[in-house]
């Protein structure tokens, strides 16, 4: 598993409910890739050398930090699973599915439902594209992270934010 970290907040809607108490907060030694082309070229060719490095498959955990900045670069990864048919990507957006990036985000989650597992950070139950994670004082229909409940001891473990479509709930951020 590999994993991309983007400027927070400068890649992220206004409207995130964590703007204000950043996951980033704690991270001050972070490696933050600055978004743009120069970054997508990079991708690429990185993608490149991890496609011939593991030709059984590689996962990216997409923003660690950050978010989709626009609706290109999330048309630039609906790109990358075309070209790279062992490519993987989970992650989250704070997007919400009715805006230009998050409509987006839907659209590539419906075109590889099985190398898409981009989640919509807030409540809600799975509906059609949209598969969401949702804070820890949400009561709908869920399953809570088992890292954060010590079930697993890491992600890697357990991989049900990347094969259930069921809302996932976090106890903390």
């Amino acid at each position: 598993m590999f994993s991309l970290t983007l400027e927070e907040r400068a890649t992220c809607p206004t409207s995130c409910h964590h703007w204000d108490d950043c996951y980033g907060n704690g991270m001050p030694f972070a490696h933050r890739f600055v978004e743009g082309k120069p970054l997508e070229n990079n991708l690429f060719r990185e993608l490149l050398a991890l496609n011939e490095k593991y030709p059984q498959g590689i996962v990216v955990r997409l923003h660690i930090l950050g978010d989709f900045y626009s609706h290109k670069y999330v048309m630039f990864w609906e790109s990358m699973l075309q070209v790279f048919p062992n490519l993987h990507i989970f992650g989250y957006t704070a997007w919400e599915p009715h805006t230009e990036i998050g409509q987006a985000v839907g659209k590539v989650r419906g075109y590889h439902p099985d190398r898409f597992w981009v989640r919509y950070s807030r409540p809600g139950q799975p509906n059609g594209n949209a598969i969401y994670a949702a804070h820890g004082d949400y009561d709908g229909k869920h399953f809570v992270c088992p890292e954060q409940t010590e079930k697993v001891d890491s992600c890697l473990d357990c991989g049900l934010c990347w094969t259930t479509k069921q809302t996932v709930r976090f106890l903390t951020h």
